[in-house]
């Protein structure tokens, strides 16, 4: 457990249970990741050997969520399965998405958000209950800037509660105006208004406008999580960037590799997540901690696009 006041140890890669807690997730090439079986049985052993190969390979953040299907409860048997675990880890987890989609990959909604107090009251002992005990990362999901948790000064002080127990308060961030609701929340925390000293958000070499607003928040002393650093498989051996393709041979490494050691080179960055669903997958997004500097092409894209064509992507 994390103490009031202390920055969460974990460094490098961690690991983010969003596309192994449940049959279908937004990445490129999911569900042929499960052909050997997405039952909960399935999934709950899958889970479990690649936190097997994280812990082995020295990971020692876990990221999960409420909305992760099963995620938390996976963990949470995993930690209870391995008790002398628990004290190493960071264990990061979410609330705000309730998950809908009844283990279908072909559900019309897999999760609805909802970013009240009482969503977040009764999340709160869900995440206790699945997990074991809390967790030392405990952020709003997915805050956009149409969210109404900033101003909302009722959740604000049961989150500033939560904090005063010792847990890393945050939130994570996603769409093209991520750096401004940063910005917000930056203000907001200066002011004494929220409790944040954590956040999650997308950065990646595709979609970098969260950057500079992510150096502040590091420079103010905050946890900086980033996910999605290979654009939902885009920047894998599955995507479409040829010209990353390129210079990840070029660079004699594979594209996600190249694409998480990009992450991990920034200087905002605290834990940079693998998205991995096999044990194969972990190793190779591992292979990033032993990439050398290698001159990237600029592949910026504009966010709006970006992150139409994510919203675009189908689950599978």
């Amino acid at each position: 457990m994390t103490t009031q006041g202390a920055r969460p140890a974990a460094r490098g890669i961690g690991l983010g249970l969003a596309a192994l807690g449940r049959p279908g997730y937004l990445t490129l090439g999911h569900g042929g990741d499960f052909r050997d079986g997405a039952a909960v049985d399935d999934l709950r052993a899958r889970t479990h050997a690649v936190l097997d190969a994280a812990w082995a390979a020295g990971v020692r953040y876990v990221d999960a969520a409420r909305s992760y299907g099963l995620a938390e409860r996976f963990l949470g048997e995993w930690l209870a399965a391995h008790p002398g675990r628990r004290d190493e880890l960071t264990v990061g987890s979410k609330w705000g998405y309730t998950y809908t989609a009844e283990w279908r990959v072909d559900a019309d909604v897999h999760e609805i958000k909802d970013h009240s107090t009482a969503t977040f009251e009764r999340q709160w002992q869900e995440t206790l209950d699945a997990l074991g005990g809390p967790p030392d990362v405990y952020l709003v999901h997915s805050l956009t800037s149409d969210s109404p948790a900033l101003g909302d000064d009722r959740l604000l002080a049961a989150l500033a509660g939560l904090a005063s127990d010792g847990v890393a308060v945050g939130f994570s961030a996603s769409g093209p105006d991520q750096g401004a609701v940063i910005e917000r929340a930056l203000a907001l925390t200066a002011d004494g208004r929220a409790p944040f000293r954590a956040v999650q958000a997308t950065w990646n070499l595709l979609e970098p406008s969260a950057g500079p607003a992510l150096t502040r928040a590091h420079d103010s002393g905050w946890y900086v999580v980033v996910k999605e650093a290979v654009a939902n498989g885009r920047l894998t051996g599955r995507g479409d960037v040829a010209r990353f393709g390129a210079a990840a041979e070029a660079a004699g490494t594979s594209p996600d590799a190249l694409a998480l050691a990009a992450v991990l080179r920034q200087p905002f960055t605290d834990v940079a997540l693998s998205g991995a669903t096999t044990v194969e997958q972990l190793r190779s997004n591992l292979a990033a901690l032993s990439a050398g500097p290698v001159e990237l092409p600029d592949l910026a894209e504009d966010p709006t696009s970006y992150w139409a064509a994510r919203s675009a992507l189908v689950w599978t």
